[in-house]
């Protein structure tokens, strides 16, 4: 099944003159098409403007008394990292000091360099390794970096650009997984074998190996756990598989061991001896079962002993998932997402048992952890929702007291709006939970134009957001935002997501055009003022279910997705979703996957809306060739389809404010044309 004639298997080359030559051919109309548009220009630059606000939050990350950001302004427009305290972001001084400039390492060094993070030291913070990647891709190299003295360290640690895992260990020794060149890689890869590298004066440092995986690994990676000031635990994960995992202890003289946990389990946080694991499938335990959803309280040492008891932190329940775990000095925080919004929930250690202890946050909307400075009690989150701007609060957790230390500026009135939970029933019959977000005086006689977002995969959630850039470009021109929270992804748990995994992924589909069917059905739109977006794994899900209800849809939009079902194991990073959607090797699961391959299932028959593909040639992760593919066999098939494809990027469109300014005042144009024009 996966060796169907494919006339469109050379815009897979990614150094082909002649593929080169056809996306810039394709580059032009598009730009021709969307960027001539009168509104193109001022849009771009207000967005751009609204980007470089000075009132923006600057979020940081706090190390030894020092609250570090990364910063891109028209000046620095690569970025800088940058470095203040908690007294001057207090008072809101701009008083920073760089002590990274990107834009003058690139430019020293003659490379498209984008920052792809720092990272700290815990124990020594002025020493990090800096993570660059060309073009925004997802390898990078690690470079050591004095922070103090803003400079490279002599004979430092230096790692070369891969899709490599580096962890600090302690200030002269780190984990290194090599993802490099030359390097065992997996299937899909990602680094197969575990080092320690230790520094020496001379720059030769010494490397011992510490494991390597079993054949068949999708990748593996290695940390340090500091449980207090002088405690530590270092940890192997060696992954058969997306969502199946082995966790392999590191003693003090460096040897190995597995941990008896469930293959479908994460350890989401090390406290007081203890492991917090939360469950994505039932473990049977020492005569109990705990559940899948559950999080579990776990003594490293009953496991090492085979026995003891473990402590269930947090039970499952219909409508309730866990977001994240972070944790304090003495205390567990969990995030919550209870029936689609935001609750936080800590616990602390009394003798043997852990107690609940709730937190004085609001909950009428997203929390996320931003920060949480190490041995402190603090915890640094962010809360917003549709309407209300982004707010950053500063939390003592064991006191509660807690400031917001900033405040969004709004980008539009948000008054004239409203944000409300509503139900779309699937096909099976499942209530599939949708947000729309529209105006208070809306007529519900089919004319207001809708875009539809969605994603549903890899137990993701979809949670409110504040809408700022579409709140003053489309919500106030008239337009509807509806999110839609699909199974596959992680609103509601495992189960919610398991329920559309593998061949079961149509069950994502069906939902989505469920809630566009609900949104017809209650008069707010119509299919010729219905637009759809996703990106990667939203992007199959929008290109799917265009290929499968095109009647429903007038507008596309379908950022760096994947789309051949067929081949995606054989591009880039696809082989580590087979977890997710299934291996085109094995004929069955290959059936599936064609049944609703978006590439493979176009019809020169049908009559598709003119959709807007989006893609770069620098994504490292999701090979551009499938959004290429899909937009050369719509046009093959007579149908219009347009593409942009970015030179610099990556997946994440790590790329800078201006290449983000460009495509969303794009994507806001093309739907003025498809939907209000």
């Amino acid at each position: 099944m996966s060796h169907l004639p494919d006339s469109q298997l050379w815009l897979e080359s990614l150094d082909d003159p002649a593929v080169q030559q056809w996306v810039a051919a394709q580059n032009s109309h598009t730009q021709a098409l969307l960027d001539a548009d009168a509104r193109y220009a001022p849009l771009q630059r207000d967005i751009l403007a609204h980007l470089r606000d000075t009132r923006q939050i600057p979020f940081f990350s706090e190390h030894a008394g020092w609250l570090y950001n990364f910063h891109q302004d028209e000046t620095h427009p690569r970025g800088i990292y940058r470095r203040s305290t908690l007294a001057a972001y207090r008072a809101g001084a701009q008083e920073w000091q760089t002590v990274l400039d990107v834009d003058a390492l690139a430019a020293e060094a003659g490379k498209d360099w984008y920052l792809d993070g720092v990272a700290h030291c815990t124990v020594a913070p002025t020493r990090v390794l800096v993570h660059l990647s060309e073009g925004g891709g997802d390898a990078s190299l690690a470079w050591e970096y004095d922070l103090d003295a803003a400079a490279w360290v002599e004979q430092g640690l230096r790692f070369p650009k891969g899709k490599n895992h580096i962890a600090w260990r302690d200030p002269d020794s780190v984990f290194v997984c090599p993802g490099w060149k030359g390097a065992p890689l997996t299937r899909s890869g990602y680094p197969s074998e575990v080092w320690l590298v230790e520094r020496a004066a001379d720059g030769q440092h010494q490397w011992q190996q510490l494991f390597v995986a079993p054949a068949g690994a999708m990748m593996v990676a290695a940390w340090r756990y500091l449980d207090g000031v002088d405690g530590v635990l270092d940890l192997i994960e060696a992954a058969d598989g997306f969502y199946s995992k082995t966790y392999h202890l590191i003693d003090a003289e460096l040897q190995t061991r597995p941990l008896p946990l469930p293959a479908k389990a994460d350890i989401e946080g090390y406290l007081h001896g203890q492991f917090i694991v939360k469950l994505a499938e039932d473990w049977p335990w020492q005569g109990a079962t705990y559940l899948a959803g559950s999080l579990l309280a776990v003594p490293l040492r009953h496991l090492l002993g085979g026995e003891g008891a473990v402590q269930c932190l947090v039970e499952p329940a219909p409508r309730l998932a866990i977001e994240s775990v972070e944790t304090t000095r003495s205390s567990v925080v969990v995030n919550l997402i209870d029936n689609v919004r935001s609750r936080l929930q800590a616990f602390e250690l009394h003798g043997e048992q852990w107690q609940p202890r709730s937190l004085p946050v609001p909950d009428s909307g997203v929390i996320e952890f931003a920060d949480q400075p190490w041995d402190s009690e603090v915890l640094c989150y962010s809360f917003s929702d549709f309407l209300n701007p982004t707010g950053l609060y500063r939390l003592d957790v064991a006191s509660g007291q807690q400031e917001c230390l900033r405040q969004q500026p709004a980008a539009f009135d948000a008054s004239r709006f409203v944000a409300e939970q509503c139900w779309a029933t699937a096909p099976d019959g499942v209530a599939i939970p949708y947000f729309v977000v529209r105006a208070r005086d809306v007529v519900l006689d089919g004319s207001t134009p809708t875009l539809l977002y969605g994603y549903g995969g890899f137990e993701v959630p979809m949670m409110p957001y504040y809408v700022e850039n579409f709140g003053a470009h489309w919500l106030e021109k008239g337009g509807a935002f509806v999110l839609a929270c699909i199974r596959g992804g992680g609103e509601f748990g495992p189960g919610w997501h398991q329920a559309a995994q593998g061949v079961k992924r149509p069950v994502s589909f069906d939902d989505f055009c469920a809630v566009a069917e609900a949104l017809i059905a209650s008069g707010l739109t119509s299919p010729g003022k219905l637009g759809i977006e996703g990106g990667s794994n939203g992007g199959l899900l929008v290109a799917a279910c265009m290929v499968r209800r095109p009647e429903l849809f007038k507008a596309v939009v379908c950022e760096v997705p994947l789309l051949d079902m067929l081949r995606y194991t054989e591009l880039l990073a696809g082989a580590s979703w087979i977890d997710e959607y299934g291996d085109p090797a094995n004929p069955d699961e290959a059936a599936a996957l064609a049944a609703y391959s978006p590439y493979h299932q176009i019809k020169p028959e049908a009559v598709y809306p003119l959709a807007l593909f989006t893609t770069s040639a620098r994504d490292d992760r999701v090979h551009p060739g499938h959004a290429r593919k899909m937009v050369a066999r719509l046009q093959e098939l007579g149908h219009g389809a347009l593409l942009i494809e970015t030179d610099a990027g990556g997946h994440t469109g790590n790329a800078g404010q201006q290449q983000t300014a460009d495509e969303l005042a794009r994507v806001l144009v093309y739907l003025y044309q498809r939907l209000m024009d």
